[in-house]
């Protein structure tokens, strides 16, 4: 059980970390300007990379032990690998 407590209270600082640095990017429009469109799809390979990056090291590079990790499917990892120009993996 103290190890789910550990996960639940990384989450919550990976959650307030992201949190913050997004109000900080709003806030740096000022005068009610808004970002350029496209946010989401600027700010989500910034968290896909190192998730897939970082799976993959743990699963010493097997892509489907990466996918099952990560909860998605094989063809699918290997489409986000190729699209954030990810590199090889070896043990």
């Amino acid at each position: 059980m103290p190890e789910n407590k550990n996960l639940f209270a990384q989450t919550q600082t990976l959650q307030k970390d992201v949190q913050e640095h997004l109000r900080s990017y709003f806030a740096a429009h000022t005068g009610g300007a808004l970002p350029p469109s496209g946010l989401y799809h600027r700010i989500l390979p910034l968290i896909e990379k190192p998730l897939i990056e970082t799976t993959l090291q743990a699963t010493e590079g097997n892509q489907l032990k990466a996918a099952y990790v990560l909860g998605i499917n094989r063809n699918t990892l290997r489409k986000k690998i190729a699209e954030l120009g990810i590199g090889k993996f070896s043990s």
